[in-house]
């Protein structure tokens, strides 16, 4: 099997196995704000149509960036977000030159985003507690796995690349196979 064959086979594989672990996501932000509202809007929405406007704003923004995510992870890391099949590469392209976890930002956007489109606080307080365990594994798990595993290319990115609030412009890491996107 040639090389180009192989990078092939790797880039279905990371593909599928990328949309397969989209239920994880879809679940989060969308399953779990559907278990706690039923999506049923207050009557009046407190912050009225602006805050609506703000909040499916923010869910259409989540949702395009969670693909992204998911989108860069298969290409250009040649895996998925999950665990059990990680990237080959570590994947800076795309908005993670901006933010080293965009997947959990914008989940934590399209949450939001229901919580003022709907009028339904009881989503900023599961936001917010939800936050706690993903604060948590990504501390006390991701970040340990991936310093092992990409080393100094690692820690170069993560001096450069804040953990949860965007930078306002993009990391260009250096050197000649430094990804697009």
């Amino acid at each position: 099997m040639t090389a180009s064959a192989a990078s092939a086979r790797d880039r279905r594989r990371a593909a599928i196995g990328t949309a397969a672990f989209a239920v994880a996501p879809a679940t989060v932000a969308g399953v779990v704000p559907w278990l706690l509202t039923r999506w049923d809007v207050a009557a009046p929405v407190p912050g009225g149509v602006p805050a609506q406007v703000t909040g499916a704003l923010l869910i259409g923004a989540g949702a395009a960036a969670i693909a992204n995510s998911f989108v860069h992870f298969a290409v250009e890391g040649l895996g998925t977000p999950a665990p059990f099949a990680p990237p080959k590469h570590l994947v800076v392209g795309g908005l993670y030159r901006y933010v080293r976890n965009p997947m959990y930002v914008s989940i934590a956007a399209a949450v939001a985003g229901q919580g003022l489109l709907l009028g339904q606080p009881k989503l900023f307080l599961a936001l917010a507690i939800g936050a706690v365990p993903v604060v948590a594994f990504v501390r006390l798990y991701e970040e340990p796995v991936l310093t092992r595993k990409f080393g100094a290319e690692y820690d170069e990115y993560r001096r450069n690349v804040p953990r949860w609030l965007p930078r306002l412009t993009p990391w260009r890491p250096e050197g000649p196979e430094s990804p697009r996107g």
